[in-house]
């Protein structure tokens, strides 16, 4: 049996070098954020544990350790029969749980008792999440950033999917956390990712940056719907140099009736979506709004809230949060289409 047991941060470094890591938790802690890469064998899933806790509290413990170990064995030899069969002898797995305890261990037991070289997360998922937090500031401090400024419907997001296009390093924070930064950013059909989740996924984007070349991202607020844009990253952006988007004023409406059409296929939505407004413009303006979303009138309500909600206050929001806002270069593509944010894009890697 071969069995090796790795701090959390030393795990976090040698992720690739592994030829899986799995996750031996049920589908739900998987589901709320995992280790990159990480694939999911439950050793116990979401209802056995409940029964077993059950069985703890309601029988005795030395019951609920039967119950548990004939499941655990059961879930092992499907996890064998199913997953290992084709692995060679060389085949090295990272295994974890939640406190690298009894699940990991019970599994790395047998893939180890087989002949693999299996590794186990001291400490668990718990200990990553630990270790995740303490080096976000370093990953953030070692990369340079440039910040993609300019008023809702500039054509943000499309640029900074331009410049990943043309090969340039791109944080999409918006894309990490499926939603579109605004009060109205909700995404139908995509729901947010857990805080946990979003902060893994950052830090492994960071982390695959090269220091010698700039990250792109946009000019986000603390917040990217209902999730946090952990710290470190949140101070290195707001002290970085910018870029400030133009587009007139009539494309930034045609493109946010391109960007957001569910709300011209979905009137209803879009009147539901409204309410979110309520206390900041006034029950008589969102009233107003929402019988013109249902008269049809959907490019007069994306002017107006242009003109009555989000633009107000931006420069000097902006200004005030992001100190290389002032000095910022302007970027002015002819028009909202993706071959002008392309043209725009390719200047910028090429300068």
């Amino acid at each position: 049996m071969s069995l090796n047991t790795l701090p959390a941060a030393v795990a976090m470094e040698r992720l690739a070098s592994f030829d899986a890591v799995i996750d031996a938790r049920s589908e739900s802690e998987y589901a709320e954020d995992h280790l990159p890469g990480a694939v999911n064998w439950p050793v116990l899933d979401d209802a056995e544990r409940a029964e077993v806790g059950t069985t703890y509290k309601q029988v005795s413990p030395f019951e609920a350790r039967k119950r548990g170990a004939a499941l655990v064995a059961a879930n092992i030899a499907r996890h064998i029969e199913q997953q290992v069969g084709d692995k060679p002898r060389n085949w090295q797995p990272l295994v974890y749980c939640w406190r690298g305890g009894q699940r990991s261990g019970s599994l790395a037991l047998v893939l180890g008792q087989i002949g693999f070289r299996v590794s186990l997360v001291e400490g668990g998922y718990k200990a990553f999440r630990t270790a995740l937090l303490a080096a976000m500031p370093r990953v953030v401090a070692r990369l340079q950033y440039r910040v993609v400024c300019g008023p809702t419907g500039s054509g943000k997001t499309r640029l900074l999917q331009a410049l990943e296009a043309a090969g340039a390093q791109v944080l999409d924070l918006e894309a990490l956390a499926s939603h579109r930064s605004s009060v109205l950013g909700l995404i139908p059909g995509q729901p947010q990712p857990s805080q946990k989740r979003f902060d893994t996924l950052v830090w492994e984007k960071l982390r695959s940056f090269q220091p010698s070349r700039p990250v792109y991202v946009e000019s986000e607020s603390r917040k990217v719907g209902n999730l946090a844009v952990p710290e470190p990253l949140m101070g290195a952006m707001r002290a970085s140099p910018c870029l400030r988007l133009d587009l007139p004023d009539d494309e930034r409406v045609q493109l946010l009736l391109e960007d957001y059409a569910f709300f011209r296929r979905d009137p209803k939505f879009f009147s539901e979506r409204l309410e979110a407004l309520a206390q900041l413009r006034g029950r008589e303006q969102v009233n107003a709004w929402q019988e013109q979303v249902h008269a049809g009138n959907i490019e007069s309500v994306v002017r107006e809230l242009l003109v009555k909600h989000y633009d107000p206050g931006y420069a000097s929001s902006t200004r005030r949060n992001f100190m290389g806002f002032g000095d910022a270069e302007a970027i002015a593509p002819r028009d909202r289409t993706p071959e002008a944010m392309a043209a725009v894009a390719k200047g910028l890697v090429a300068g």
